[in-house]
């Protein structure tokens, strides 16, 4: 099974794909969706949500995690955050991908064994349980924690 894990955000958003046969763990992709700042906000939200598809459809996931939303204290972030959030979450129900949300602390908690890991200590344990692989930035490396994340929180079929 295929799971894709997304971080959102309005000037770069994060996605990453890991392989799950069993127990075991694979790298397959990662990347990110920088926008431009200087562009209109429809147009950056569009490019969001069409490259997101673009990589469901190359790399066809069966499952979709994100980040449960957390409210930032400058409320323009939080606003901007919410927009893409909501775009990669439209892409993954125009694409029927099922999709699962995580605190933060839990994903920390899972990856690390800590709920307040810092962002360098997830991305280290990313490229242990993922062997070979170099995430692309720090979007895309919290991205393969989401996957990982849902990795460990399914039901076995």
């Amino acid at each position: 099974m295929r799971i894709l894990g997304l971080d959102p955000s309005l000037s770069s958003t994060g996605w990453g794909i890991i392989e799950v046969n069993a127990n075991r763990l694979q790298y397959v992709a990662d990347g990110f969706i920088p926008t431009d700042a200087k562009q209109p906000i429809e147009q950056r939200l569009d490019q969001i949500f069409r490259t997101l598809c673009e990589v469901i459809d190359l790399y066809q996931p069966q499952e979709a995690a994100i980040e449960k939303t957390f409210l930032n204290t400058n409320p323009e972030t939080s606003l901007k955050l919410s927009m893409a959030r909501g775009v990669v979450i439209l892409a993954a129900g125009y694409n029927k991908l099922p999709l699962y949300e995580y605190d933060p602390t839990k994903v920390k908690k899972t990856l690390v064994g800590v709920g307040r890991a810092e962002k360098a200590q997830v991305e280290t344990m990313v490229k242990i349980l993922l062997p070979g692989c170099k995430p692309k930035n720090n979007d895309s490396a919290d991205a393969l924690a989401m996957a990982i994340t849902r990795c460990h929180y399914r039901t076995p079929y």
